[in-house]
């Protein structure tokens, strides 16, 4: 069958270009196949990385028709779909959110140096072994698993919404590595960890739009991994505690809570009070509110009366029993 792909090409600092190559290729074809006969065949200057072609290294991570993918994982028939405006069309592209060397080459320093920042080893407390065996219980290596199958293709960091407009943001690959390391039972520095991605830099920063699961080659399913770490975060902010008292992420979540349970949705008149201002005893926060608030009054869109949800003694049942369960 003929497929044409169009590959993104591009040497910095000039701009990138589209480059189209029509091929003769089957449908069992892998797109790391392709690229290959396109490289001996048509173009020799085509750069990309790869290495054990069989979707363990992680090398030949790059963007397949719109989304990061393994170029050895995935093959032809599955990226050409009948309802595309081009049927027969694959379209490739470098990683997002890493400096381009060369066409489908990236930079990846900047993918270690943010799993750098969450120091991803065994603690030195934990790596001093005992004369006897440090042992682990299967269910304790099984709780594990799927974070400890990441290759560090960055397929997740690529498509990573909230690192595209966080700089800061340490990464979704980092934070499942992160939570690896706060479930492992050999690991000394628990609430360390837990304090560290306690901030917009860390966990607080994930936008959950989904996308680091979605692409995930290895079913690592680092949106899970983070939520997980949100909870053992959480856990260290009792729901006794006022929550002027701990910090605007933690606020948000708990006043937001707190509002629905109480009203069935959410009081946007209190929520900004609350959580951005923390009840007026952050007067810079307060004074940010204003703008916005000025034109939402212009508009007239600024809510002088809140209704509760006629649903509201259901939700607040809701809440409760999954209080009970220590779910929340």
């Amino acid at each position: 069958m003929q497929v044409e792909f169009q590959i993104f090409r591009q040497l910095p600092p000039g701009p990138p270009r589209l480059q189209s190559f029509w091929l003769e290729t089957s449908p069992s074809a892998t797109i790391l196949d392709c690229l290959n006969q396109i490289k001996w065949e048509q173009d020799g200057s085509l750069a990309f990385r790869k290495n054990c072609r069989n979707t363990i290294c992680g090398s030949c991570a790059m963007r397949i028709n719109g989304r990061a993918a393994l170029a050895c994982q995935q093959h032809v028939e599955e990226e050409l779909q009948p309802n595309r405006p081009h049927p027969t069309r694959i379209t490739i592209g470098p990683m997002g959110n890493l400096p381009v060397l060369r066409d489908l080459v990236v930079d990846m320093q900047p993918f270690w140096n943010d799993l750098s920042r969450v120091d991803p080893f065994v603690s030195t407390a934990g790596r001093r072994i005992p004369e006897r065996e440090f042992l682990q219980s299967p269910a304790e290596r099984d709780h594990l698993n799927a974070a400890s199958g990441c290759i560090l293709c960055g397929a997740c960091y690529s498509d990573c919404n909230a690192k595209e407009v966080n700089p800061e943001f340490v990464g979704p690959h980092a934070l499942a590595k992160a939570n690896r390391l706060v479930q492992d039972s050999r690991d000394s520095r628990r609430e360390e960890r837990l304090q560290a991605q306690d901030n917009l830099s860390g966990v607080w920063g994930c936008t959950r739009c989904w996308n680091c699961n979605t692409v995930c080659p290895m079913g690592v399913a680092p949106l899970d991994q983070i939520t997980e770490l949100k909870q053992g975060i959480l856990a260290r902010y009792p729901n006794e505690k006022p929550v002027s008292e701990v910090s605007r992420p933690i606020r948000h979540r708990k006043t937001l809570v707190q509002l629905v349970r109480s009203g069935g949705w959410v009081d946007e008149r209190r929520f900004g009070l609350q959580v951005v201002a923390n009840q007026g005893r952050d007067p810079k926060g307060l004074l940010s509110l204003a703008p916005l608030g000025l034109r939402m009054l212009g508009k007239g869109k600024f809510p002088f009366r809140f209704k509760a949800s006629s649903g509201t003694a259901t939700v607040r049942r809701l809440i409760d029993v999954v209080r009970q369960e220590g779910l929340e």
